[in-house]
């Protein structure tokens, strides 16, 4: 299964590329997932669960970050094995490009699943792996901007500083 899409991120490269590079971020972003623990340099190793039409699953899995250019692009790849369910291994290709809003970012997904997953059917299991994609890059997209009902330009409740965005409000405690 092949799929790509885009989206423009109101953040800068630099904070594009290391939340890509967090654990602590991604945690936040990949749906399902209850524990993620490693770095940018070793892997991450993660737990995830996820139903997946009649099938729900814990799948235990690693990835790997390769292809390197600093805030510029990257590849994603892991593997995850869910037991009686199967398993489940992709990547994706990460672009990001400098715009007048903040940052593009385009992605490349493949994806491949096996077991009783694979009994399900294409469609649907083609359907889940786009939904868990476009999640788990809106999440991104939410932990660098903030949740959608805040505005960047708002005031805080004591009306003397503007709102900080997602993970900046988290780092710097405000």
């Amino acid at each position: 299964m092949h799929m790509s899409d885009q989206r423009e991120i109101a953040a800068t490269v630099t904070e594009v590329w290391d939340a890509l590079l967090s654990a602590e971020t991604l945690i936040q972003c990949v749906p399902g997932a209850k524990e993620l623990t490693g770095n940018a340099d070793d892997g991450f190793d993660a737990t995830v669960v996820q139903k997946v039409g009649p099938v729900k699953a814990t799948f235990k899995g690693h990835v790997t970050l390769s292809d390197l250019v600093e805030h510029k692009s990257l590849t994603l790849t892991g593997e995850g094995k869910g037991g009686a369910a199967g398993f489940a291994k992709g990547g994706a290709d990460v672009k990001l490009t400098e715009t007048e809003n903040g940052t593009l970012l385009e992605y490349e997904v493949d994806a491949k699943v096996g077991g009783k997953l694979a009994q399900l059917g294409s469609r649907l299991i083609d359907g889940f792996a786009k939904k868990m994609a476009d999640q788990f890059f809106q999440n991104l997209q939410n932990a660098l901007e903030g949740p959608a009902e805040d505005d960047a330009d708002a005031s805080s409740e004591d009306g003397d500083e503007p709102k900080k965005k997602g993970w900046v409000k988290r780092l710097t405690g405000g």
